[in-house]
Parts: structure tokens; C-alpha cells; sequence
């Protein structure tokens, strides 16, 4: 199947945003707390950095061991995801269809609970976000996420509130308490 230029519009939103959240993070909030409870927004932070470039092999048919260690993210978090964005975007646009729109509708996902639990952990809200994105991966997430594949990563799925925006209803689907 073949990734159209929506399609990866979509996911180049998904990226932009996430960079521009990343901007937003203070040397000493690092060590603060995030919705998933083992991790701080340091922990956070490099597991989004080292994303896009786990995917970007993933959509290259190269293989990736997704239980290696996550690497630190650097000195500027911001501009290193953004590159490899860049990257991940490159990648999609070289091998159309290589994972099809499953894939980039998972890392949609990825990235919408990623900036959710990032813009909560800042205290920030995410009423000006891209809703298309995780509406995207919100429906790739309940489509796909069983209780048997739900793993450490998710916890089981939670209420959102009643009015509640696409990153709430998908932090909510990935077992966050929104």
C-alpha cells in the first residue's frame, strides 16, 4: 500500500509539534515526575528522541531491537529529534508502502501519547495540538491494543472525562489517567 503526501503530512505534524513541546522543557524539570509512572521527563524525553530513528530503520525493513537500551538524548533534545524526524520522514518518502499505513498510524500513536504524557508533565495543555494526529493514532491504538498485547508500556484503558480532546481520549486508551 502506498504512503500518500497526507499521509505523511499528518505524520511531519506529529513531529513538529512534539519538537516544538521539546523546546518547551526546562533543564531542572528533567528530574520530574511523568504520567508513566517509572519514568521522569529526562527518561521521557530520550525514549521520544531515540523514536524516530527505531522507526525510520523499521520502515527501511532493517531490523531493531526495541529492548535495547534507549540512548540519552543529548544536549539538545529539540533539534535531535527534530533531525531525526527528518530522517523518519525521508525514510517514508524512499520506501513507499514498506510498512504501509499500519505503520505510520503507529507511530502516529507513538508520538500523540508521547506528547500528551510530555505536555502533562509540563503542566501544559493540549487544546492547540494537531488533533488529526491522535485521532489518527487513537484509532489505530483501539484497533490494534488488546488486553494480552498491552504490555508494561500500557496500562489498562482508563475514563476519559466527558468533552475530552483527542490527546486525553488517546492518553486514556493507553491506560493514562487523564
Amino acid at each position: 500500500m502506498v504512503t500518500s503526501d497526507d499521509d505523511l503530512a499528518v505524520l511531519r505534524r506529529a513531529l513538529e509539534q512534539l519538537t516544538g513541546l521539546l523546546r518547551e522543557v526546562r533543564a531542572d524539570a528533567l528530574g520530574d515526575r511523568t504520567p508513566c509512572e517509572q519514568w521522569t521527563v529526562r527518561d521521557l524525553v530520550d525514549h521520544i528522541v531515540a523514536a524516530p530513528t527505531r522507526f525510520g530503520r523499521m520502515v527501511r525493513g532493517e531490523s531493531i531491537d526495541w529492548s535495547a537500551p534507549t540512548p540519552a538524548a543529548g544536549d539538545d533534545p529539540a533539534e535531535a529529534f527534530g533531525s531525526q524526524g527528518d530522517d523518519l520522514l525521508q525514510a517514508w518518502r524512499e520506501h513507499e508502502g514498506a510498512s504501509g499505513p499500519p505503520g505510520l498510524d503507529w507511530q502516529c500513536a507513538e508520538f500523540a501519547v508521547h506528547t500528551w504524557d510530555l505536555a502533562a508533565a509540563l503542566g501544559r495543555r493540549t487544546g492547540d495540538l494537531d488533533p488529526e494526529v491522535a485521532e489518527r493514532g487513537l484509532a489505530f491504538m483501539q484497533a490494534n491494543l488488546t488486553d494480552d498485547n498491552r504490555g508494561p508500556a500500557f496500562g489498562p484503558e482508563q475514563p476519559a472525562p466527558d468533552g475530552a480532546g483527542a490527546y486525553q481520549r488517546i492518553a486514556a486508551v493507553a491506560g493514562r489517567e487523564v
